[in-house]
């Protein structure tokens, strides 16, 4: 078994962070295979959601501080590598949310540092009660400035601020009271009630929910007048769709769409 395991189950790709000794840290190896399922996931048409989860005690604890380590070791102690390597982890977040699939987070023991940015980064996330969050690299020196991004987006910034520069955890409840989850459910029904949300989610029509998550993020960086111009044009685009035209007549007919899609 690799350090990231795939599986998919009908229109469903489940992505397990497979490396429970490390903490399923964010090594370079772990960025690289992330990166690939990512994108060969991005041109999979037969898949509609992905669930993201863990191995082990943890979700995600964040980069992989031995490794880190050791690249402060070359001659311009470690500038290059560390530029390189925050390039990379920027570029597999922001592939998340190009991915024309809802990307589901399924969480569990501990998210931190840029296991957090990569909650945060996900369109849902659904977590285990006792789950705790924290960008908390202030702790050891060095400020989470990178999984700041994604988190800052995602819940209220006094909020964020305090958790950045305070290095202090917030468990489940409170992460879904500002945000940063959907939902909070005992343990044990941790992977039933992730995957009922991306099998509500994979069946909807593909094609809508494509253009509409690329419409979503592009929309919420606008200017309210220039996202609602933007929004009209992607409905008008969404509404020509044959598929369309064919959810609108089944549910006005009291049937079952016949989605080709």
């Amino acid at each position: 078994m690799g350090i990231l395991e795939r599986n998919d189950t009908g229109a469903i790709a489940h992505l397990k962070l497979n490396a429970p000794e490390r903490l399923n840290a964010l090594s370079d190896e772990m960025l690289a295979e992330l990166q690939g399922q990512f994108d060969a996931l991005k041109d999979d048409r037969s898949i509609r959601a992905v669930i993201l989860s863990g191995e082990g005690k943890v979700f995600c604890a964040g980069h992989d501080l031995k490794q880190m380590t050791a690249g402060r070791q070359a001659e311009d102690g470690g500038k290059a590598y560390f530029k390189d390597l925050f390039d990379r982890c920027a570029a597999m977040m922001m592939s998340i949310q190009k991915m024309p699939q809802p990307v589901i987070a399924q969480v569990h023991g501990i998210a931190t540092a840029a296991g957090c940015q990569l909650v945060a980064s996900c369109d849902m996330a659904v977590a285990a009660e006792g789950t705790r969050f924290g960008v908390n690299g202030v702790n050891i020196g060095l400020f989470c400035s990178t999984p700041m991004v994604a988190l800052s987006r995602n819940i209220p910034r006094k909020m964020a601020f305090e958790m950045l520069t305070t290095g202090h955890f917030i468990d489940a409840t409170r992460a879904e009271a500002l945000g940063l989850v959907n939902k909070v459910v005992p343990h044990e029904m941790l992977a039933a009630t992730t995957n009922a949300l991306a099998e509500t989610v994979a069946g909807k029509l593909g094609a809508a929910v494509k253009v509409g998550k690329e419409a979503f993020y592009n929309q919420i960086q606008m200017p309210m007048e220039e996202a609602y111009d933007y929004a009209g044009d992607v409905m008008v685009q969404n509404m020509l769709y044959r598929d369309t035209e064919e959810g609108i007549a089944a549910f006005l007919e009291k049937r079952p769409p016949e989605w080709e899609q």
